[in-house]
């Protein structure tokens, strides 16, 4: 097999790997049976998800996850923005320090990141709630958005800057007027980018939620260790449409922007 065929079927195989399962998930939401074999097309698990009394406690948990994936990616991106900013303005000592300080969280497993986050606020004596689950996705998405908007501003050429100031702009007009604007690409990305972690998180989150601070996936994995329900599929389904939506709206914005 020649080297170029071998890297295609190697590509095109962990593709399938990949997305088959996701496919699996998709198509048994349509099942008409709780069976794991096709008994044929229905939209009732779906009609259930949304009618049906039962199903309440998934849809409080989706919101608990929108609320604090909003709220937290809000407050990671505020905080990345202005770090990025330093790090591209900063002295190359400076900077150096900030990218590794930065680095150091993608390494980290995130069941160390959990219990380290746990044992901190037991020490606080602060309650394990919502509150705490928002503090620690904001702790482990300030890198993410930090290296985002980073990577916006090193395209940026700093005599821009120089001249705003030769022609009177003060700190917080270029801020404003220039810097701002010009990462704003990344920030938005950054933005979808901590949401998605955010939404998605699991194992950091089983450490710090409370009793009623119960996310999505939190809930999900509540049900499926009683068997995988076609409800289950339903909703992941929906928050698979829901994820392509967004990319597709991201792609959109930063390719209108740029």
């Amino acid at each position: 097999m020649k080297p170029g065929n071998f890297s295609k079927f190697v590509t095109i195989a962990t593709l399938v790997f990949f997305y088959l399962p996701i496919l699996v998930v998709v198509i048994f939401s349509f099942n008409s049976s709780k069976s794991p074999e096709w008994t044929g097309f229905s939209l009732k698990w779906y009609v259930q998800l949304f009618t049906s009394t039962r199903y309440l406690h998934i849809w409080r948990t989706f919101f608990n996850s929108i609320l604090v994936g909003t709220t937290a990616s809000l407050t990671a991106v505020v905080i990345g923005t202005f770090g990025a900013i330093a790090m591209y303005l900063g002295s190359p000592r400076f900077k150096k320090l900030m990218w590794t300080t930065t680095y150091i969280p993608f390494v980290i497993p995130d069941i160390i990141i959990g219990v380290s986050l746990l044992i901190f606020f037991v020490t606080i004596r602060l309650q394990l709630s919502l509150f705490t689950v928002y503090i620690a996705h904001v702790t482990f998405s300030i890198p993410y958005t930090m290296m985002i908007i980073l990577t916006r501003l090193q395209d940026f050429d700093k005599t821009i800057i120089e001249a705003a100031y030769d022609l009177g702009a003060t700190k917080s007009v270029v801020l404003r007027k220039i810097i701002v604007p010009i990462a704003m690409p990344g920030i938005v990305a950054a933005f979808f980018m901590a949401f998605t972690l955010s939404i998605d998180d699991f194992v950091i989150t089983f450490f710090v939620a409370g009793p009623n601070a119960t996310t999505l996936p939190l809930q999900i994995f509540s049900m499926i260790r009683f068997g995988i329900s076609p409800v289950i599929n339903a909703i992941s389904s929906l928050l698979l449409l829901g994820t392509i939506f967004i990319s597709f709206l991201l792609r959109r914005y930063v390719r209108y922007i740029i």
